[in-house]
């Protein structure tokens, strides 16, 4: 109450005829504090809501600061020289009637079974040496107030059939109705009794047996469940813990919510959510026999350099469909790639990252040249050592250019004759020349002497 409700309140007692000591215990005020309000008969003060300052500045000054007493309080000394404290200032705004008590939200009951709240809130989380925004996801039973939440890169209609497909798998179960708040992802049109729940959201619910429900607008309280939960989260998982990727980071969020969140008593239930959930459980809806496929479709076609794009990540495919129209199928855990109704390449789904490469190596081989140096060895082998060893010999000093090398030797040894080639080769070997160029003028030198007598004379001329 106000104060002036207050005065109110103890002169209407002392008008019934209580004494003092029963308006202290009735009002819990001290006994001093209602003799000195029955004692002051006049009216309280309405013209200045302080000792020396009017009503009117002090709501000019309180509008100027924004509603913040401790601005307000430095504009009281700056322009009027008048140094209060801050207690004092609350309360001559309190008097003066400029703020508002907010009103008490009140206290939702619950039934067993009877309600689940889910929302998300953005967290700020260290991920390796990389700190990232990230969505937390959190669903609680209202009775039990048993809580799961989850993490992801960002919160769109697949991801919140991921995470309500993995909720109700914890729960094992789930309430026949679930409130959330007027987000777009949940949502078509409309808010809170006028919501439109998204055709596809709607099916899904229902398929896993419950649901949605949005709230009054501004009206957080509404599921207040999962709101506290987040602090929660904020102020006890969060700090002191070190995430690798979001895989590591969902595993340690699903072991905390089963070791610590679910585990401590809670005073509202006298009791832990663990120990509160075995009396709901049998109230909860049963799970479907069978699960609601879970997956997104697009048309993508395969780039120049045998990749598709699907979240600014790409995924290999095989080279020959390049330029080619595939379906990229994405599951929450990996993405299949189908080209004319059968799949071309399955890989694990990158999450979490951006502009990053899953390449499978049987889909780009690397290209490689035969090494055709042993079958060129093999054709030189059967001619003579001498030979063998010149080859072996001109490989060592080839440098990279062996099988150039040794290809121009088969290629001089298949052009001449054996007997001239052999012992050019000799030659060759005898003196360390291995210049394949002067080894052939070697060689026709030696066809010049054995086959022609360039120098003789025709004497029978």
């Amino acid at each position: 109450m106000t104060p002036s409700q207050i005065r109110d309140a103890v002169r209407t007692l002392q008008a019934q005829g209580k004494s003092l000591r029963e308006i202290s215990r009735i009002l819990r005020l001290s006994r001093n504090t209602v003799r000195r309000i029955v004692r002051a008969r006049g009216p309280a003060p309405t013209e200045a809501a302080a000792p020396g300052v009017p009503r009117a500045y002090l709501k000019s000054a309180f509008e100027r600061a924004h509603g913040n007493v401790v601005r307000m309080g430095e504009l009281l000394a700056a322009e009027v020289d008048l140094t209060v404290s801050y207690s004092t200032l609350t309360r001559w705004v309190r008097e003066a009637g400029l703020r508002v008590a907010p009103e008490r939200a009140g206290e939702y009951h619950f039934r067993l079974g009877e309600e689940m709240q889910h929302d998300t809130s953005p967290h700020r989380v260290t991920l390796g040496d990389k700190t990232v925004t990230a969505q937390c996801a959190g669903l609680v039973l209202a009775y039990s107030r048993r809580l799961f939440i989850q993490y992801y890169p960002h919160y769109t209609r697949f991801e919140a059939k991921q995470f309500l497909l993995e909720a109700v798998r914890f729960m094992n179960g789930a309430c026949a109705r679930c409130v959330i708040d007027n987000t777009s992802v949940m949502l078509a049109a409309g808010a809170g009794a006028n919501a439109v729940i998204a055709p596809e959201m709607a099916a899904f619910a229902r398929t896993l047996g419950f649901e949605f429900r949005a709230h009054r607008v501004n009206h957080p309280d509404r599921k207040g469940r999962i709101e506290r939960n987040f602090f929660f989260v904020e102020t006890n998982f969060l700090p002191g813990r070190r995430f690798t990727d979001f895989e590591d980071l969902n595993r340690q969020a699903l072991a905390w919510c089963r070791e610590v969140a679910n585990a401590r008593p809670k005073r509202a239930l006298g009791m832990s959510p663990e120990t509160a959930y075995v009396l709901e459980k049998p109230h909860l809806q049963a799970l479907p026999p069978v699960w609601p496929p879970l997956y997104e479709l697009f048309e993508r076609v395969v780039d120049l350099n045998g990749y598709v794009s699907l979240d600014a990540n790409r995924y290999s495919v095989p080279e020959r469909l390049v330029g080619a129209s595939v379906t990229v199928y994405k599951y929450p855990d990996r993405v299949e790639i189908h080209h004319r109704h059968g799949v071309v390449a399955t890989h694990p789904r990158l999450i979490g990252q951006r502009d990053a490469r899953r390449t499978d190596p049987a889909h780009h081989p690397t290209p490689t040249r035969a090494n055709r140096t042993p079958a060129i060895e093999a054709q030189l082998r059967p001619d003579s050592p001498e030979l063998e060893a010149y080859a072996r010999a001109l490989k060592q000093r080839g440098h990279g250019r062996a099988p150039r090398a040794l290809r121009r030797l088969l290629e001089l040894q298949r052009t001449y004759p054996r007997e001239p080639f052999l012992a050019a080769v000799r030659q060759a070997a005898h003196y360390g020349l291995y210049d394949l160029g002067r080894l052939e003028k070697l060689i026709l030198q030696e066809v010049a002497g054995n086959f022609f007598a360039l120098n003789a004379r025709d004497d029978d001329a």
